[in-house]
């Protein structure tokens, strides 16, 4: 079992795109974070992590972090454990892992060994799923229009970036979300949902495109506006724009504690593909990318 390393994003894409699109769905936010990478590398603060696991010629794992946020794994291998430690060998006294993401078997064989290795458990984040969406349903919206979040929404946008922070229980500060709502609105990725008398109701965003598909993300609805459809009528509105504008697929994550946002999706159309799992090795709560 061998772990290469990487200096630069393209000579780690040109090792592992091919294996990481054969489940595209799945490493749709590792090949997000990439991709972005590649964008911007000159913005970068910290030198990410970027790896490779190799059995023989064989490629049966990867890792992407961009510190000092959480790094997100994945590997196609069931008992994937002989992964995990070479991977853990590579970083050992070089690279701090505050937390990881990745598929159910992944995450929780990173967290095990951890735990063999500190004698105390790591503390559990989120349990996720991953949601796949190639065909919208038809659907019973309630009237309204999907349209590009605009300078006027800022304020508002901004102040449902942390509720959706606070509801997911992610550590986020005023400026983070000023940030986030800028770049989004700037880049046309943000939209909202306005209502039969124009009320601004609900967000959601087009994130972390791959060659083939896209994510949906920061989906909110203040509390005392839910129950009403909106936030479905926002997710299949903006979905089907996605498909229409040349993507195969659309993705989402969901928190599985949330029963009734994993029956919304469904009804739009979303099918589970896998589940994710979150642990942190401190106190902390970290950013999501």
């Amino acid at each position: 079992m061998k772990v290469k390393l990487f200096k630069n994003t393209t000579d780690f894409l040109n090792v592992v795109l091919d294996y990481l699109e054969a489940q595209e769905v799945l490493n749709g936010l590792m090949l997000g974070i990439v991709f972005r990478l590649s964008q911007s590398p000159t913005r970068r603060r910290n030198r990410p992590f970027l790896a490779v696991v190799e059995d023989g010629s064989e490629l049966v794992g990867a890792a992407v972090m961009t510190p000092p946020r959480k790094m997100v794994l994945y590997s196609h291998w069931d008992d994937c454990q002989p992964v995990v430690k070479a991977l853990q060998g590579a970083m050992a006294g070089r690279w701090t892992v505050p937390a990881v993401l990745g598929p159910a078997n992944v995450a929780d064989a990173w967290a095990k060994m951890w735990e063999r290795e500190n004698g105390r458990s790591p503390k559990p984040g989120m349990m996720q799923r991953v949601f796949e969406l190639r065909q919208v349903q038809p659907l019973n919206l309630p009237p309204g229009t999907l349209r590009p979040a605009n300078a006027d929404d800022f304020e508002r946008t901004v102040a449902w970036i942390q509720g959706f922070h606070q509801d997911a229980n992610i550590q986020d500060d005023l400026e983070s979300a000023e940030l986030l709502a800028r770049g989004k609105i700037q880049n046309g990725d943000l939209f909202v949902w306005e209502n039969e008398v124009g009320e601004v109701v609900t967000m959601a965003s087009k994130a972390r495109p791959t060659r083939h598909g896209i994510s949906v993300s920061l989906v909110y609805t203040p509390a005392e506006l839910r129950g009403r459809g909106y936030a479905t009528a926002c997710v299949a509105t903006l979905s089907q724009k996605l498909l229409n504008d040349g993507y195969q697929f659309c993705t989402l994550f969901t928190d599985l504690s949330n029963p009734v946002s994993n029956h919304i999706y469904e009804k739009i159309g979303y099918t589970a593909v896998a589940d994710f799992h979150e642990y942190y090795f401190d106190d902390s709560v970290l950013k999501h990318e």
